[in-house]
C-alpha cells in the first residue's frame, strides 16, 4: 500500500492533526526533522497540486512512535534501528504492537471491515519471510485491516 494512504488512513483513525502527527513521529527520534509544509505534502492525494510521495523512514518513525505514544518507552532499551524499507506486513505488526491488539482482535477487525481472515492465514502475516509459512499481506488485506481499525477505535 503507499505510505501516503496508510498515514492517511492512520490519521482519519485516531483524528489526529499536523502537529500531533509530527510530535508522534518524533517519539521514535527526536532528531527527526519534519517540517509541517513537508507532512502536509504527504497527506494530500496522489494528483493534488503539491502532492509528494512519503518515504519510508517518514512512516517508520511515525508507526514506531504510535507504539510509544500508546505504550511508553522502556528507558532501559536503546532506541530501535528504524527499518529501510516498510512493507504491508510490518505495517500490521506496528499497529498490532501500538493498539496491544490479539489474534481475536486482529481477526475482529477484519471480519467488521467484510474480510474475515482465519487464524493460520492471520499467523502467516506475522512469520519471517523465508519461512515455509510466511504470507505477504496485500494492498487489499492492509485497506481491509485499517478499515477495521478504523471502525473499532472511531465506534462507526
Amino acid at each position: 500500500m503507499i505510505n501516503n494512504d496508510v498515514l492517511r488512513s492512520i490519521r482519519y483513525m485516531l483524528d489526529l492533526g499536523e502537529p500531533k502527527i509530527i510530535e508522534i513521529a518524533k517519539l521514535a527520534d527526536e532528531t527527526l526533522t519534519l517540517e509541517r509544509a513537508e507532512l502536509q505534502s504527504y497527506l494530500k492525494k496522489d494528483g493534488d497540486e503539491g502532492y509528494a510521495e512519503c518515504p519510508d523512514r517518514v512512516l517508520a518513525h511515525f508507526l514506531d512512535g504510535l507504539v510509544v505514544h500508546f505504550r511508553g518507552r522502556d528507558p532501559a532499551l536503546p532506541l530501535r534501528p528504524v527499518e529501510k524499507r516498510i512493507t504491508n506486513n510490518l505495517v500490521l505488526k506496528k499497529l498490532r504492537v501500538a493498539f496491544e491488539l490479539k489474534d481475536l482482535d486482529m481477526a475482529q477487525c477484519f471480519k467488521d471491515a467484510g474480510f474475515p481472515v482465519t487464524k493460520p492465514e492471520l499467523s502467516a502475516l506475522f512469520r519471517q519471510p523465508g519461512h515455509k509459512n510466511y504470507r505477504a499481506c496485500g494492498d487489499q488485506m492492509l485497506r481491509n485491516f485499517l478499515k477495521g481499525l478504523t471502525l473499532r477505535l472511531r465506534g462507526g
